[in-house]
């Protein structure tokens, strides 16, 4: 019997091919439903009202389910919640899940794993064969110290729900992601005043060209790196012109090497004067804040839209070949461990375009894994001996990512899927020749 920790988008997919493929397991899930972090009820959810997918639906949903004709080309968090009780409906996946279900604690136990989970007042410790940790990424948040002390509100955007917590307040949104820049947006239409800081140039696209999602155009011409990285720079410098056009840095690195910010309202408010650019944060003084250019101002509600951080407080991080100075673990495609055959980190990837059908062929991956390591496949074992010896392996694509912890687990979609594809094929191959199911064996 394996064990799926988490409900949202991956923990699904791992579902699904887990039953799909014949392997006994239960899902833990820390809320009452499906969806993770897209159920805007779920206590845990950094969620926000306004929220919409950042990347078009027909790009994102899973293949064998797409999301229906009605729905918006960039669908609201409602929309994806009901998304996932379908599709949870669809494959039966209820029946596997424990919810209301908080994972305590994750040891070894010789082959096996001790799971100790509490559920309302009752805690118990059950052995489990493998592991899948399917908890998320983006869950919590990334907060860094300020210069100084805040004598306003001070959030993180993981804390944000409704704009009405800007009602008629001085706001200085820290940090320009997705998340900040719509956050920012928001406040526009409810603050006093709107300034946003940054220290780091940005990409910025926007959602829609020629009336089509952006993410659907291009890609059937296959270019070299350095030649599509600079005719797609250009093309958004031609439709939506410089940062610094804005009153914003430039990016001082090439296109694709940090995730793009799909928003061009962030830049239609600042032409307008509705939000003004800052600098990085100097000093911090009561209301006052001082920015590294000398400039100053008031502020009754600092909102830091800094990011996340991997966070698996279940378990000891050396079990999941974490070195301390690493942003994130070291393992093969982002999932396989180099020594155990039995835990898998699950979703633990980003990539411009992957989706959550790429996200799904990695948990097809993983249980083809399960199943032919179990009845002794020769594809499986020729995996086991790669994911020993490739775990630092990037899959970067040749792309020189930043340097950041929310970077170190970023891929190139089509190397990673490349890749991912081609073990999918030799386990399938193996599948017709030893098709016995697996049977929960490490």
């Amino acid at each position: 019997m394996y064990a799926v920790i988490g409900a949202g988008p991956m923990g699904l997919a791992t579902a699904r091919n887990l039953d799909k493929y014949g392997i006994p397991f239960i899902g833990f899930e820390l809320n009452a439903d499906v969806g993770g972090l897209w159920d805007i009820d779920n206590p845990h959810s950094t969620m926000y009202e306004t929220a919409h997918l950042i990347s078009s639906k027909r790009m994102t949903e899973f293949t064998e389910f797409p999301m229906k004709e009605e729905v918006a080309p960039y669908p609201h968090h409602a929309e994806l919640r009901e998304y996932f009780r379908d599709y949870a409906k669809h494959f039966d996946l209820y029946r596997h899940y424990e919810f209301n279900t908080r994972v305590l604690a994750v040891e070894r136990d010789g082959a096996g794993w001790l799971i100790s989970t509490r559920r309302g007042d009752e805690v118990s410790t059950r052995r489990f064969d493998g592991l899948l940790i399917a908890n998320g990424t983006l869950h919590h948040p990334n907060m860094p110290a300020l210069p100084g002390e805040f004598a306003g509100r001070l959030m993180h955007a993981s804390e944000y729900r409704t704009p009405s917590v800007f009602d008629g307040k001085r706001v200085l949104v820290v940090g320009c992601g997705n998340s900040g820049a719509d956050i920012a947006v928001d406040a526009v239409h409810h603050a006093s005043k709107v300034d946003l800081s940054v220290r780091r140039g940005y990409y910025f696209l926007p959602k829609f060209l020629l009336g089509k999602p952006t993410d659907t155009l291009g890609g059937k011409l296959k270019l070299p790196r350095r030649v599509k990285q600079w005719l797609d720079g250009l093309m958004i410098r031609t439709v939506m012109g410089k940062p610094s056009q804005y009153g914003l840095p430039d990016p001082d690195y090439r296109m694709y090497e940090s995730h793009p910010v799909m928003n061009s309202l962030i830049l239609h408010h600042l032409g307008h004067g509705d939000i003004h650019a800052r600098r990085d944060i100097a000093q911090i003084d009561g209301h006052t804040v001082t920015f590294t250019d000398g400039e100053q101002a008031d502020y009754d509600l600092i909102l830091m839209a800094t990011g996340y951080k991997l966070h698996y407080p279940f378990i000891d991080r050396d079990e999941l070949n974490w070195p301390r100075t690493a942003g994130a673990p070291q393992l093969y495609l982002n999932v396989f461990h180099p020594e155990y055959d039995n835990l898998f980190m699950m979703g633990m990837i980003e990539a411009a375009g992957l989706g959550w059908e790429g996200r799904n062929e990695q948990a097809e991956l993983v249980a083809l894994y399960i199943r032919q390591l179990a009845a002794g496949a020769p594809s499986a074992l020729k995996l086991k001996e790669i994911k020993r010896r490739e775990a630092e392996n990037t899959l970067d694509g040749g792309y020189a990512y930043l340097k950041l912890d929310r970077m170190a687990y970023y891929v190139h979609k089509d190397t990673y899927r490349t890749a991912v594809h081609k073990h999918i094929s030799s386990l399938r191959g193996d599948l017709v020749r030893t098709p016995e199911p697996a049977t929960g064996a490490a």
